[in-house]
């Protein structure tokens, strides 16, 4: 599947909101968008906000959570069309399903420092599931499945893992406790948006 690997900071100063996209970085004093507060470009620093309609704010969530998850257009649409499927709200169902991304668990989980570096984890093999190497990152993993990394040597992070995940004291490796709501979700993103935006 086709993947931006693009400037990923050029995107949080063109939404002009932090996505957190470079792990420690993005929280510390070298964020691009503390240090160059305008949108990227020649014109950048001379450009003023416009008045956005409700189509560019839709528009805008919905780059917005791409740009989080590191999806394209074509893939983005399929979990918004399996969302809309489903009899649970739309929108909760959507973000429900980018989370449980065997990419995104191992980003959750803190055994990677971005979901770019777990994707890349996960491409390379060095991901388990339930034992079993697997090497697609939009892998959709269900309750009670364990993750453990594979080959790589290094210090889980220091971020709170969610409640719907399990990670022990030792080891690179969690579960999936169970499906996550929506107020269990640190998501930045109005999801009703996004719904409003293919909906039209």
């Amino acid at each position: 599947m086709a993947r931006y690997i693009g400037p990923t900071e050029r995107i949080s100063r063109r939404a002009r909101v932090n996505l957190f996209l470079k792990g420690e970085r993005s929280s510390g004093p070298k964020n691009a968008l503390t240090r160059r507060p305008y949108p990227p470009g020649v014109h950048g620093p001379n450009r003023r906000p416009n008045k956005i309609s409700e189509y560019g704010r839709q528009l805008r969530e919905k780059q917005n959570a791409k740009a989080i998850y590191g999806i394209l257009e074509r893939q983005f649409r399929n979990y918004y069309k399996k969302a809309s499927l489903s009899d649970d709200n739309t929108g909760e169902k959507l973000v429900q399903l980018l989370e449980l991304r065997l990419d995104n668990i191992v980003y959750r989980l803190g055994l990677a420092d971005t979901r770019r570096q777990a994707r890349q984890y996960v491409t390379h093999g060095h991901v388990l599931v339930d034992g079993i190497r697997q090497s697609i990152p939009s892998m959709n993993i269900k309750p009670k499945q364990k993750i453990e990394l594979h080959k790589i040597n290094r210090k889980p992070s220091q971020n709170e893992v969610p409640i719907w995940l399990k990670r022990p004291k030792t080891g690179l490796k969690g579960e999936v406790l169970d499906l996550p709501e929506r107020d269990q979700i640190a998501l930045d993103i109005e999801e009703q948006l996004i719904v409003e935006f293919y909906s039209r």
